[in-house]
């Protein structure tokens, strides 16, 4: 009876592992719902046999399931809010920041901040104290924030070719900015002796945070301090406009006017003319972005032109007050949430694990680039390439896109993703010369923090013509149609607040202080 009972335990406990062990090995997946936002649309979503599938139930035992939002933001915004008002969100979710705070206020959005040191891989590239501010309302984080756009990504150059023709040291105020400006235009920089250059070149660009005179002129507006639509502090929140530095700003530029050393035509050119201006050698100072100052393609036509020629980055001039900058930088990030409805089912963890391994050297190289040898090369220098592997397949082909679809959620601009993008190349002199070099030195000089700006939303109603006014009154300052005096400016102030300024600055204030974005 004994032995029996010995071998029956023997048994017993033997048939306890040997079920353990079986149901560790068939421990059912943990579905993670993600809806992301694709890299490029019209190439159509990963295949059903994408190795990354695989990957993930495999090594994190996690069953991933792939929704693609629509491309047009407000699309996006419908889709979100309709599931939301169902309670049917997905585990994790791309989402803009407007509808973003509206679930957070109601409650379908979970805190994260416990699952940041669970992602160590993401945690020096993605998560920094700017990107976790981002997120963070009333102290805690409610998503998180993955890099978008380049920022900072232009600047001031000058023809340094010009600088040492005429003998020539770089400009580090605006008075000596100026003197630059004025040699350029009126003493044959090129030497073709003719009377066909000028100093400053620019064409209106606007955009909702930057209006006015546009971002081509903000290197100018940043030396008084009021580069950008808003100032975005909380003690001189506004719109700077308004502020007494932007009537001397506008002094400034009407000089730069009335004397002629910017190229006159600047009130009426277009994008492409004023690339196609520069390239012919028409003017000698700019504000330019960096690839399409730089890369192979858009310098070509300049270096056939002038062989000789050279564009070196400038610092933004300092002002009568010593400030200076570039410009502004709303940073640009891609907010991932987790739904309340995840947490409750206990994926955080998960998700976590997800997020990190996309952020391991092995999830990074396959979503952002595939499979090496079968969609992507890497070169001697250690760069990534398309070359050698078959074009059908080619990270840059239509087939290839479809397998980098979710690239945006691992890309935070490293060197290995902007080298691809950006070659170096010898200019016809024998430069070595590339996009990268102006990139890094623009990014260095000052720029001002606006984060929160692009949110702002104008007045309904008649934001158009609120917008149309301000912008259409500060030419007219500058070009001399309408004198520039401290009494038409502040009549010119008081009709925009008629207009609706003031009411937009006072919700605007609301709008910032409630989403803390004001330091």
């Amino acid at each position: 009876m004994k032995r029996f009972a010995k071998v029956a335990m023997v048994l017993l406990f033997a048939g306890v592992i040997v079920a353990s062990l079986f149901a560790q090995g068939t421990k059912k997946p943990v579905t993670v719902d993600l809806w992301y936002g694709a890299a490029i649309t019209e190439a159509g979503p990963p295949p059903d046999d994408w190795v990354v599938y695989k990957i993930v139930r495999e090594k994190l035992g996690i069953e991933l399931k792939l929704t693609a939002l629509p491309s047009n933001e407000s699309d996006q915004d419908v889709k979100i809010l309709a599931a939301a008002a169902a309670n049917q969100l997905p585990d994790l979710f791309m989402v803009r920041r407007d509808p973003w705070i509206t679930l957070i206020k109601q409650g379908l959005v979970a805190e994260v901040d416990d699952m940041y040191p669970q992602m160590p891989n993401r945690a020096e590239n993605y998560f920094d104290e700017d990107s976790r501010d981002f997120t963070t309302i009333n102290g805690k984080s409610y998503g998180m924030a993955m890099p978008g756009s380049l920022q900072k990504n232009e600047g001031l150059v000058i023809r340094k070719d010009w600088l040492n023709k005429l003998g020539l040291k770089m400009p580090t105020t605006l008075d000596e900015l100026y003197d630059v400006l004025y040699a350029f235009t009126f003493k044959d920089p090129d030497g073709n002796g003719k009377n066909d250059t000028y100093g400053y070149g620019a064409f209106v660009e606007l955009f909702d945070q930057e209006q006015y005179l546009g971002r081509r002129f903000d290197p100018i507006m940043g030396a008084f301090g009021v580069a950008g639509t808003w100032n975005m502090t909380k003690a001189n929140f506004g719109l700077n406009v308004k502020k007494p530095e932007f009537y001397e700003a506008l002094q400034f530029v009407k000089k730069l006017v009335d004397n002629k050393v910017i190229d006159p035509d600047w009130p009426s050119l277009k994008k492409d003319d004023f690339r196609a201006a520069w390239k012919q050698g028409k003017f000698g100072v700019m504000r330019e972005q960096f690839a399409a100052l730089a890369a192979t393609a858009n310098y070509a036509p300049f270096d056939k032109n002038f062989p000789t020629g050279e564009w070196a980055a400038l610092p933004p001039p300092k002002g009568p007050k010593g400030k200076s900058a570039t410009g502004i930088s709303d940073a640009n990030y891609r907010i991932y949430a987790v739904s309340g409805r995840a947490e409750k089912a206990g994926k955080k963890e998960a998700i976590a694990k997800l997020m990190d391994w996309m952020a391991s050297d092995e999830g990074y190289r396959i979503i952002g680039w595939g499979v090496e040898g079968v969609n992507y090369s890497v070169d001697t220098s250690g760069n990534i390439t398309d070359k050698g592997v078959p074009d059908d397949t080619k990270f840059s082909s239509p087939k290839g896109q479809t397998v980098t679809q979710l690239r945006n959620m691992v890309f935070y601009n490293s060197d290995l993703e902007l080298n691809a993008r950006y070659p170096y190349f010898t200019t016809a002199n024998g430069r070595k010369q590339g996009p990268l070099m102006y990139l890094k030195t623009f990014q260095s000089y000052p720029w001002v923090n606006v984060t929160g700006m692009g949110t702002i939303m104008p007045p309904a109603g008649n934001a158009a013509d609120l917008k149309r006014y301000i912008n259409q009154g500060v030419q007219e300052f500058v070009l001399g149609k309408k004198p520039l005096t401290r009494e038409n400016y502040d009549a010119f102030i008081a009709q925009m607040d008629k207009l609706g300024a003031a009411e937009w600055e006072k919700a605007a204030r609301v709008q910032m202080q409630e989403n803390s974005y004001l330091k």
